[in-house]
């Protein structure tokens, strides 16, 4: 992890502390020592865990206005990325972490205690549930997921999760914009509205990345999102 600290601020005009490298090398290391006993992430060379894991996440600092206020939840997390970098470059930020494999949060809750991280929250639960649970419908000012849907099945897992006012941002791939071409009903319906797509060259990457920033412009309908399983399965489309 070397590098991360001149690549940040390359990369995104990022500046990070010395006890911030010094979180992600703990961070680092961690993530190699439980992934030998669980199946945290396939992402275990050194370089490609500095591109893939933390220099992607830091990539949300383009999308992202940090406040005292601030609520970031981080949907399907995985391992903790983005949520857990976002957590630690932002200690003023109020981050939950979400997934529906409980042995993934252990290892969240594990690095939270490690490095005092008393900003972050874990979530065990599936994201149309929480979307319909009052403790979290539209409570976060921004929404985050990476690698979890397709943008029409993901657009209703998390805008149900945005408060009005508040931001979704989607970390995508080369099949971004042509996601996005499928998204129109979804958005009308769950009320949400595309503001920018950010093109993200991290390096070694051959192809670009995308920060798919949709902004919430109204309540979604109760409705939404519908039970588990079917917004993936039977996506909002055009009629």
């Amino acid at each position: 992890m070397a590098d991360i600290a001149q690549q940040s601020a390359a990369l995104f005009d990022l500046h990070l502390t010395p006890e911030q490298v010094v979180a992600f090398d703990t961070l680092h290391a961690e993530l190699i020592e439980w992934n030998q006993k669980m199946n945290l992430t396939a992402i275990t060379e050194p370089d490609a865990v500095r591109v893939r894991h933390f220099l992607d996440s830091l990539s949300l600092s383009m999308a992202l206005q940090p406040s005292d206020t601030s609520r970031w939840l981080d949907v399907g997390t995985g391992a903790g990325f983005p949520g857990l970098v976002l957590a630690i470059i932002y200690p003023q930020v109020a981050v939950t972490l979400m997934d529906s494999t409980a042995k993934k949060l252990k290892f969240i809750d594990h690095i939270a205690a490690k490095l005092n991280l008393s900003n972050v929250r874990t979530l065990h639960a599936r994201a149309e549930d929480a979307g319909q649970n009052k403790a979290h419908r539209e409570r976060y000012t921004a929404v985050v997921a990476r690698a979890v849907a397709r943008l029409p099945a993901l657009l209703e897992y998390c805008l149900p999760l945005t408060q009005v006012g508040g931001v979704f941002v989607a970390m995508k791939g080369t099949t971004a914009f042509e996601e996005l071409d499928d998204t129109g009903a979804a958005l009308r319906v769950l009320g949400g509205r595309v503001d920018d797509v950010l093109a993200v060259n991290l390096p070694g990457m051959d192809y670009a990345h995308h920060l798919i920033v949709v902004s919430k412009t109204k309540a979604t309908p109760r409705l939404y999102p519908r039970q588990a399983g079917i917004p993936s399965r039977e996506p909002i489309e055009e009629a």
